[in-house]
C-alpha cells in the first residue's frame, strides 16, 4: 500500500500518493536547524541533498577499497574496478542507454558539454555552420559552443521561447537547415521549470543532419528519462542533482559519434600505446576518461541509483507538480509578487520576484527564518534579460519536500516585503 500525505492540504491528499516524512528521515541534512529553526531546503535544483546511503558509500570506497581502479591487478583494485563498471552499468540502465559503453563518466554536466563541445564540435563544424541553441540555457550549455565556435568559425543563434517560457518550435522548424549541425537545449529548464519537448526537436534536427546535444541536469533528478525514446544524440546529468555526491557527471552518447571523436584530455588510462611521436587511443568509453576518475562519487552514484529505484518516481512527481502548484498559487496571492512563466508543462522550479526589493534582499529575509533559496542570474543571464529582470528567486523541490515548507516560504517573503519594501 502507498502512503497517502501527511500533514497536507486535502487537495494535495486526494490526488497524490507520495509520504514525504518517509523519504525526509533517509536525508541527515533536514534534521538540521538554521537560526534556530528547522532548515526548509528549497534549493535542490543548485543541488539535491544526499541520503545516508550515498554518504555511507562514498566512505565505503576509502574504508574498504581505497585502491584506484583499471589500474592494478591486487585485489582491492580488481574489487574497486568491478565495482566502479557496475555502475557505468546502472547509470546506462537509468538513461536507457544502448549499452554500458555509452556511458562516460565525468566531473559534471559541465565538463560533460565541454567535452562535447570541444571532440564532436570541434570534428564536425566548419566556417559558416550554425549551432542552435535556446535561450533558456544554463551558461553550462552556451559558454562551451562559444569557445568552439570562436575557434571553428561557426555561428550561434538563440531558439526564442514565447511569454509563458515554451521553447518556438515553429521557429525552430523554419530556421533549421544545411548549415545547422548542433542544436543545444535543456531537457528541463533551470529558472522557469520548462519541460522541453526533447523528442520533437530530435526529430526537427536530425532532418537536417544536425545532433542534438541535450543538457539534464534538471531533468534527471524528476523524470524518467529514456535517451533511445527522446532519440538524441548526447545527454549529461550531474550526479549531485540526483541526490548523489559533487564533482561526477554522467554523459550518454550516441556510440557511433563517441567512436569517432578523438579525447579532449590525454594522460593514464585513455591510450591504447604510447610512442615520443605519437599515441593511440583507447576504445569508447575510457578513451574519454584520462587520468584517476572520481571513484568514491561513483560508488555514491550507484547508492543515489540504487537509492532512487525504491521509489516511486510516478508518485513522487506528481506529489512535486502539487507542491509547485501550491506554491505558485501561494505566492501569487502575496501583492507585488511576480511569478515568472507558465509553460505546459513545469517541472520542479518557481521563479519569482517582489516588486521593489532586490532578490538578494529576499533570499536574506527567507534565510532568517530558515528557508534556503537561490538568489541571482542562476547562470542563465541571456534568459534574465528575455525577461526583462537582472535576478530572480528561485525555489526549487524535490519529494522530501511539504508544504510547511511552502508556509515558510511565504513568510519569508512577506517579511522580505515588510523589512525591504518601500
Amino acid at each position: 500500500m502507498v502512503p497517502t500525505l501527511v500533514g497536507n492540504p486535502p487537495t494535495l491528499k486526494a490526488s497524490a500518493r507520495w509520504n514525504p516524512a518517509v523519504v525526509q528521515a533517509d536525508f541527515p541534512m533536514l534534521s538540521r536547524e538554521v537560526r534556530g529553526v528547522p532548515l526548509r531546503y528549497l534549493d535542490s535544483a543548485a543541488t539535491g541533498l544526499t541520503p545516508k546511503t550515498v554518504v555511507e558509500a562514498v566512505g565505503e570506497y576509502y574504508s574498504v577499497y581505497g585502491a584506484n581502479v583499471a589500474r592494478g591487478v591486487h585485489t582491492t583494485s580488481q574489487e574497486a574496478t568491478e565495482r566502479f563498471e557496475r555502475v557505468r552499468g546502472q547509470a546506462a540502465q537509468f538513461l536507457n542507454a544502448p549499452s554500458p559503453d555509452d556511458i562516460v563518466f565525468t566531473a559534471g554536466t559541465t565538463a560533460s558539454i565541454n567535452l562535447i563541445a570541444s571532440s564532436y564540435g570541434g570534428m564536425v563544424l566548419r566556417p559558416g555552420d550554425e549551432i542552435l541553441v535556446s535561450v533558456m540555457e544554463h551558461h553550462s550549455n552556451l559558454v562551451p559552443w562559444q569557445l568552439v565556435a570562436e575557434t571553428t568559425g561557426a555561428t550561434i543563434r538563440a531558439i526564442p521561447i514565447g511569454d509563458s517560457g515554451d521553447l518556438d518550435l515553429g521557429w525552430l522548424a523554419g530556421q533549421l537547415s544545411g548549415r545547422t549541425r548542433i542544436v543545444a537545449v535543456t531537457h528541463v529548464s533551470n529558472v522557469l521549470g520548462t519541460l522541453t519537448p526533447v523528442s520533437e526537436i530530435c526529430r526537427l534536427a536530425h532532418q537536417v543532419g544536425a545532433a542534438v546535444v541535450v543538457d539534464g541536469a534538471q531533468a534527471a533528478p524528476h523524470l524518467a528519462v529514456d535517451v533511445r525514446a527522446l532519440g538524441c544524440d548526447f545527454y549529461a546529468f550531474s550526479a549531485h542533482k540526483l541526490f548523489g555526491p559533487t564533482g561526477l557527471g554522467v554523459l550518454f552518447g550516441r556510440q557511433t559519434l563517441l567512436e569517432r571523436m578523438r579525447p579532449w584530455q590525454g594522460g593514464g588510462g585513455m591510450i591504447a600505446s604510447v610512442d615520443i611521436e605519437r599515441s593511440t587511443y583507447a576504445p569508447v568509453p575510457a578513451r574519454f576518461e584520462a587520468g584517476t576518475p572520481a571513484i568514491a562519487e561513483v560508488f555514491g552514484l550507484g547508492a543515489a541509483l540504487d537509492y532512487l529505484a525504491g521509489w516511486d518516481r510516478a508518485a513522487a512527481g506528481a506529489y512535486e507538480d502539487l507542491l509547485v502548484e501550491e506554491a505558485i498559487r501561494r505566492l501569487r496571492g502575496i501583492d507585488g509578487v511576480k511569478v515568472f512563466g507558465s509553460p505546459e508543462h513545469r517541472i520542479g522550479v518557481v521563479a519569482f520576484d517582489l516588486e521593489g526589493v532586490h532578490p538578494h534582499d529576499v533570499g536574506t529575509a527567507l534565510d532568517s527564518v530558515g528557508v534556503a533559496v537561490r538568489a541571482g542570474h542562476h547562470c542563465a543571464q541571456p534568459l534574465m534579460r528575455r525577461l526583462g529582470v537582472s535576478a530572480t528567486v528561485r525555489a526549487s523541490f524535490a519529494p522530501y519536500n511539504t508544504v510547511a515548507d511552502i508556509d515558510a516560504l511565504v513568510g519569508g517573503v512577506e517579511k522580505a516585503k515588510t523589512v525591504f519594501g518601500r
